[in-house]
């Protein structure tokens, strides 16, 4: 940087020079500051046509038997089938059991939002490309619930799995058999986990922007404390987890190749729709 200051631009100098009209593609790749009218009405849309495909899955509740069997059985093949005393340990304890069926309940969607008001308001050049991820996890993770059904572990037939929700009448949760919102939601719509998915969407955005370690922190927690609670109130099997995983890596993908770089490397601040990009001074 000049210590005297920016002198008076001058034709054909670098930062006056005209820059090639972008094309349409190339506009719709470059990052934008987010308009909140358009991404709330993109969210609920969006969360809407998810909601439609994912309970409008058949539900083939045999296949979905014969699905978490199979999944049983493998994880039982390598030693890791340890779902049902993880279920019956932490049943035992009451307040720690409830806790658990209200996390599962609620923070899936309130986390998960916080991060996304975190991302528009802090960091609004990465928003697009990181919320880009978020939807192309969870489009792809509507294959797994329309073509693999699969009944989650305190669904299955004869294997002793606790329905913790049902058991200590979890208000407002999706899981609790029986209740008014388990009958609106697609029960054997078990893999891959979006808990898991989201989670972890919102633990690895958390690390890599945030400053503060204690912050980083509880970003890598809270989808390690997601996975032990999805199992405690047998609501997923490991291996859910691991599709889970797989459909945010898929997510990250579309969102690299779609920008050309990673979400989280691209410039934090952008202009207002229209108008050029500040350019980023050097330090």
């Amino acid at each position: 940087m000049d210590p005297a200051g920016p002198g008076p631009a001058t034709e054909g100098s670098e930062d006056t020079a005209a820059a090639p009209a972008p094309g349409r593609l190339s506009a719709l790749r470059t990052p934008k500051r987010p308009r909140l009218w358009f991404e709330l009405l993109l969210i609920a849309l969006s969360y809407g046509v998810y909601s439609v495909i994912r309970n409008a899955a058949p539900t083939r509740v045999e296949q979905a038997q014969d699905h978490a069997r199979w999944i049983w059985d493998v994880q039982d093949a390598m030693g890791l089938a340890f779902e049902r005393s993880v279920n019956h340990a932490i049943e035992s304890v009451t307040w720690l059991i409830v806790s658990m069926n209200y996390y599962y309940a609620t923070l899936h969607f309130v986390v998960t939002i916080a991060v996304l008001v975190w991302l528009f308001r802090s960091h609004p050049g990465r928003y697009g490309a990181t919320r880009l991820v978020l939807f192309a996890t969870t489009g792809v993770a509507l294959l797994g619930y329309y073509f693999y059904p699969l009944a989650p572990p305190r669904l299955m037939e004869g294997m002793d799995f606790i329905d913790t929700a049902s058991v200590h009448h979890t208000w407002g949760s999706l899981s609790a058999e029986g209740s008014a919102m388990a009958s609106v939601s697609n029960q054997y719509a078990a893999m891959p986990s979006m808990h898991i998915g989201w989670s972890l969407w919102c633990g690895v955005t958390i690390f890599v922007l945030a400053r503060p370690l204690w912050v980083k922190v509880l970003g890598l927690l809270y989808p390690a404390v997601t996975l032990l609670v999805i199992v405690a109130t047998a609501n997923h099997f490991w291996l859910d987890a691991v599709g889970g995983l797989i459909c945010l890596a898929f997510g990250y993908a579309v969102a690299r190749l779609w920008y050309g770089a990673s979400c989280y490397r691209l410039p934090r601040r952008v202009g207002a729709p229209g108008q050029e990009e500040p350019r980023v001074q050097p330090s």
